[in-house]
């Protein structure tokens, strides 16, 4: 699970198709050093994002996880 405390570098090792709503939202961090030690909203927060840009991030990214959770255990079956 994704949370806006979590180090961008955490968050793109748990699958790295995350980045792409990163990009989307222009932020390139999981390519910056700062990604070792920024968390998503301090990411957001260097990008001028608010509270709700990092929410709806997260939200996106945990949908994302469960999806893809999902369809594998759709495929073990």
């Amino acid at each position: 699970m994704i949370s806006k405390d979590m180090v961008i570098a955490d968050i793109i090792d748990k699958d790295r198709r995350l980045g792409m709503f990163l990009m989307q939202n222009g932020m390139h961090c999981f390519g910056c050093g700062a990604a070792q030690h920024e968390t998503l909203e301090e990411a957001c927060a260097v990008h001028g994002f608010g509270a709700d840009k990092v929410e709806e991030l997260v939200t996106q990214m945990n949908s994302f996880l469960e999806k893809l959770k999902e369809a594998e255990a759709k495929a073990a079956n």
